[in-house]
């Protein structure tokens, strides 16, 4: 076979260069994103009933829902909040369920509830991942100087119309949402005095409203050949209708709803502010489509908006404007994996040419890096996946990886050009002796990133790119060595290569020359592999680190939280929010040489921006030196504690979670069913947690943890409102309409739904102190204030109602110091928060504790890759058994694959080690946590080990079976092997190397599993130069023995 491949050139060439063209087709049409697409996990529900408090919520929206929703198959966990005016309901499914089968059983369960009240919007379902947040960030905002007085707060609609739908116009975009301005409403506003004196109360108003403000259909008419459509017309058309609609009619005297109200359009209560350096604005944020590439969706976005503000916008005395986006990070990271990519092929090169001491030689080793590249490509492109940081990091493992098979495949071919043979015959008798080590190597390498495909948790979702790019660019790899690599010396001459002899270079001889001292005697060889033992499990036990989750992949910016204790109003927040605005304002382009010399404590940012809402403030900003993101967060938190009763929170940017730290969050569930207890252990265990952990970052969910929200009761004396004739219906519309207003009907401005609602001559700026003297009109026509009517009690409760499964709870996410691992500050929460607690009775009865969050998730991760280890253990000793057609010689290749582990956790550890020690020397530390993905770098670590193992052992196996001696087959294995042994271990260390060892946007996500792979393929080298001998040597020296015996 190897001889017809070889002997038929042109058609192996013309093959080559066809899968080349393919590839690269498919390198250009892959879409490019930051991370691979997240399966959708959470389905979220969210309800509006504008003006209703927390309680009502609960009650009459999210208690009803539940009980529906809570009967879903598969659901895992049901997290409702009801705040002012909305409910949201998270629902959490397990890893591989069908989202849309889930989003059928949600909408089905929703449909079931009987009824909601009257002003309730229709529940908004959407089902979210991490991988499709937003990832550009816009603003509109008015001209500069204004030119045409717009107040920006009333251009929302204006917004939500004209520019909304063309941006989500452009390709890719799945949503754009919104923050800041006002809804538009028709607004009525009642003068109570004429109202008054033509005795008509407030719900005559409304009745009068709704009963006209309706069309109805009557079906067809027919007249001779035709057929008409039938309806009567009553809906308003504009404000002037509404006036004009009559309210009653007595005798003569018509009232219409002009003599008693005005009406005009406005806006709604503003419920949030948005502010951009410190101008108000309304912010717009771009949701992309699964699958889709972010680098296209930017530039076609920015066209767009050059259009929109000179179609739309300019004109209209307003401009939108992008305030920052994450493909700019997207971009950085993958260009830095191209990078490194690049300089892992030199380096790989390199190190080739400096063994084969040939340019030609060099060149036919290393023509599989494009191809294999290349077929990676067309390997993502088949699966349907992205190229992104992740692909390309599985793209730039292979890139030392591949060339393994072609350097043992050319080294032999060379070795036996040396020994005299002609280049036709060198090159197919040196693949026919390989090919089954070759063999062997890309099986075991490809199939032990199965497990990987099948590890559901975010883990395995992120990094099965990287065993589909490895595994199609070994595959391809193994196919260049059997094929390209014999075909291209049968037809290439080496150069001084082939006329050097056999001399052994002095490296090599010291080599053979150690290997011989450890396995020349008994004695020495079963002390060789105690000491190698010995070392790799003292290295396991002492040197494998706490783990944690996933690697945040943080960006250059901070998402910081002041949350307000309940009862602050809107006014009273802007008011805090421009004192921070002028704090930090300042800093925006700012020179950086003030905050290096202490001058300031506000590092310089790239820009502001600010929410601002009644229960919090929220400031994202990016500095413009990625090493200035922690003293940001560090004074952004510290100037909010400096306001009484504020909790401060503050997290890095991330591509993997929702910008909370959820990847390093430690969360303590407390539930119970009376809020009082439970919020008063939820405060004792903040000030804990706040003593265990040096500056930790908590959260809180709900944002408040006190039951200090000012609530008015309105308690009616029934037998009095009956006496007067007023219904609950009557009562609560007329004290809603003479205070924040009241909804009445629905309004069709153009195709849009906006809201009429009726005001009292107060508008809506109501005043606690004039609560009691709001008058009420009864149906006799008698006016009288709302004190004689009932009763107005104050009290406080909670502004934030959350439950999880049915269950009031309260959960702290705990996010310790940098320097403590995930796995040992669940331990110390443990331990040190819980079980203190506990011991010191704070907990009381009906409350209860527990651990959650990405603790949970680690746990359930490491468990999935403890039995994918177990799984891909089997695959590869199977896999050998197969090519070796042997049950023994598969396990002495088998034993690199604990000592190489070991080697991965010292390289580990080393790495932290010298990384701690870099600000010494004035660059930045590099410490690399012991999280998810780098131990998936066990299993490629797996598959990859046992590739030199393999080379030894079989050379040594055809050996033993000619009947020479055990010692000296393998002492002639290390000689004959050494050479690619070697260069296959430099050459993939140096095509890992820029990965691990070169900083900067992205590395975070892929160095800990390029670690691994690279200080364990080392340390599986040292085991096979010592270990692996010494064991051999043994088991062969038995199986001798026996042989005597035999004989």
């Amino acid at each position: 076979m190897f001889a017809a491949v070889v002997r038929h050139g042109t058609l192996v060439t013309v093959v080559t260069l066809i899968m080349a063209i393919l590839g690269a087709v498919a390198a250009l049409r892959i879409p490019v994103q930051m991370i691979p697409d997240l399966d959708v996990r959470t389905i979220t529900v969210e309800t509006r009933w504008p003006g209703a408090t927390p309680q009502d919520i609960e009650k009459d929206i999210l208690i009803e829902q539940e009980r529906y929703l809570r009967n879903i198959p598969g659901l895992a966990e049901l997290n409702a909040t009801a705040t002012s005016d909305a409910a949201e309901i998270e629902l959490e499914f397990p890893f591989g369920t069908d989202i849309t089968e889930a989003l059928i059983e949600v909408n089905n369960a929703l449909s079931q509830v009987p009824d909601y009240p009257r002003n309730v919007d229709e529940p908004r379902i959407a089902a979210t991942s991490f991988s499709s947040n937003a990832f550009m960030y816009f603003r509109v905002a008015t001209l500069p100087d204004n030119p045409r007085g717009l107040d920006i707060d009333l251009m929302r609609d204006f917004v939500y119309d004209e520019v909304r739908p063309r941006m989500e116009s452009v390709p890719g975009v799945s949503e754009i949402t919104m923050r800041g301005g006002a809804e538009r409403q028709m607004q009525i506003h009642v003068d109570e005095r004429q109202l008054a004196r033509r005795g008509l109360t407030l719900i005559d108003l409304r009745d009068a409203i709704r009963a006209r403000n309706q069309d109805i259909s009557g079906g067809e008419v027919d007249a001779g050949k035709r057929r008409y459509l039938l309806r009567t017309v009553g809906r308003f058309a504009s404000a002037e209708e509404l006036e004009q609609l009559v309210i009653t009619r007595r005798g003569d005297a018509v009232i219409r709803l002009g003599d008693v109200a005005e009406v005009e359009q406005g806006g709604s209560r503003q419920r949030s502010l948005a502010f951009t350096n410190g101008q108000k604005v309304i912010g717009l944020q771009v949701r992309r489509e699964s699958g889709s590439n972010v680098i296209d969706i930017k530039y076609a976005m920015i066209e767009e908006v050059e259009r929109i503000n000179e179609e739309v916008l300019e004109p209209a005395g307003m401009v939108l404007e992008l305030n920052t986006d994450d493909a700019r990070y997207v971009q950085a990271s993958v260009k830095n994996v191209w990078t490194n990519l690049g300089l892992g092929a030199a380096f790989a090169t390199l190190v080739m040419f400096l063994f084969l001491r040939s340019t030609r030689a060099t060149l036919v080793g290393v023509i599989g890096i494009p191809l294999c590249a290349i077929a990676a490509f067309l390997g993502l492109l088949i699966t349907g996946r992205t190229i992104n940081v992740i692909s390309l990091a599985g793209v730039a493992f292979a890139i030392g990886m591949t060339v393994d098979n072609s350097i043992v495949v050319l080294e032999n071919i060379e070795r036996l050009r040396r020994r005299g043979m002609a280049r036709l015959e060198s090159a197919v008798e040196g693949v026919r002796e390989v090919w089954p080590a070759v063999l062997a190597s890309t099986a075991t390498t490809v199939l032990v990133f199965l497990p990987i495909l099948f590890i559901q948790e975010e883990a395995g979702q992120l990094y099965s790119d990287v065993a589909i790019a490895i595994a199609a660019a070994i595959v391809a790899s193994m196919l260049v060595a059997v094929m390209l690599i014999p075909t291209l010396s049968a037809h290439l001459d080496f150069g001084r290569s082939g006329r050097e002899g056999d001399r052994t270079p002095g490296w090599a001889r010291a080599v053979e020359t150690g290997v011989k001292g450890m396995i020349g005697s008994r004695p020495r060889r079963w002390l060789t592999m105690a000491v190698m033992l010995a070392g790799s499990v003292s290295i396991v036990v002492f040197l494998t680190p706490p783990a944690a989750y996933l690697p945040e992949g943080e960006e250059p910016k901070t998402f910081a939280v002041m949350n307000a204790p309940p009862g602050y109003n809107l006014d009273e927040m802007a008011r805090i929010a421009e004192e921070v605005e002028a704090h930090l304002l300042p800093a925006v382009d700012a020179d950086p040489g003030a905050f290096e010399r202490g001058d300031t404590p506000v590092p310089p940012i790239r820009n502001l921006v600010m929410q601002v809402q009644p229960t919090q403030i929220r400031v994202i900003s990016e500095t413009i030196d990625p090493d200035h993101i922690g003293p940001l967060m560090d004074e952004i938190t510290r100037f909010y504690e400096q306001y009484p009763g504020m909790r401060a929170f503050a997290a890095k940017g991330s591509i993997i979670s929702s910008n909370d730290g959820g990847t390093r969050s430690i969360s303590l569930d407390i539930a119970g069913s009376d809020l009082a207890d439970i919020y008063e252990v939820a405060n004792r265990a903040y000030e804990r947690a706040e003593v265990i952990f040096d500056n930790p970052r908590i959260q809180t969910r709900p944002s408040t943890l006190e039951l200090a929200q000012p609530l008015v009761e309105i308690r009616p004396d029934w037998d009095r409102a009956a006496e007067l004739g007023l219904s609950m219906d009557a009562i609560g519309f007329s004290v809603s309409a003479l205070t924040e207003g009241a909804y009445v009907d629905d309004f069709f401005l153009d195709d849009d739904k906006i809201d009429i609602y009726l005001y009292g001559a107060g508008g809506r700026d109501p005043r606690l102190a004039r609560l009691d003297e709001i008058l009420l009109k009864s149906p006799q026509g008698a006016s009288l204030p709302l004190s004689s009517v009932a009763r107005i009690d104050t009290r406080v409760d909670t502004s934030i109602v959350r439950r999880v499964d049915g269950k009031r709870m309260v959960t702290l996410d705990i996010i310790p110091p940098e320097s403590v691992a995930l796995e040992a500050g669940v331990e110390q929460v443990r331990e040190e928060l819980v079980g203190e607690m506990r011991d010191a009775g704070e907990i009381p009865a009906g409350v209860s504790l527990s651990i959650s969050g990405a603790s949970d998730q680690l746990n359930a991760t490491r468990e999935a890759l403890s039995g994918n280890f177990v799984i891909a253990l089997a695959i590869i000793y199977l896999l050998l058994v197969a090519i070796f057609t042997h049950w023994r010689y598969p396990l002495l290749i088998m034993t690199a694959i604990p000592l190489g582990i070991a080697g991965g956790i010292a390289g580990l550890a080393l790495m932290n080690l010298v990384g701690g020690l870099l600000p010494l020397i004035g660059v930045k530390a590099i410490s690399q946590p012991f999280d998810m993905i780098t131990m998936l770098g066990f299993l490629i670590l797996m598959g990859t080990v046992v590739n030199n193992p393999i080379l030894l052992v079989e050379q040594a196996r055809r050996s033993f079976a000619e009947g020479r001696d055990a010692v000296q087959v393998v002492m002639d294995a290390v000689a004959v092997r050494l050479r690619p042994i070697v260069m296959t271990t430099l050459t993939t260390i140096s095509g890992l190397s820029p990965l691990v060892l070169i900083p900067g946007e992205g590395t975070e996500l892929y160095r800990g599993v390029g670690a691994i792979v690279m200080f364990g393929l080392l340390g599986a080298t040292i085991v096979t130069l010592t270990f692996l001998p010494a064991l051999t040597a043994s088991v062969l020296g038995v199986a001798q023995r026996r042989r005597a015996r035999v004989a």
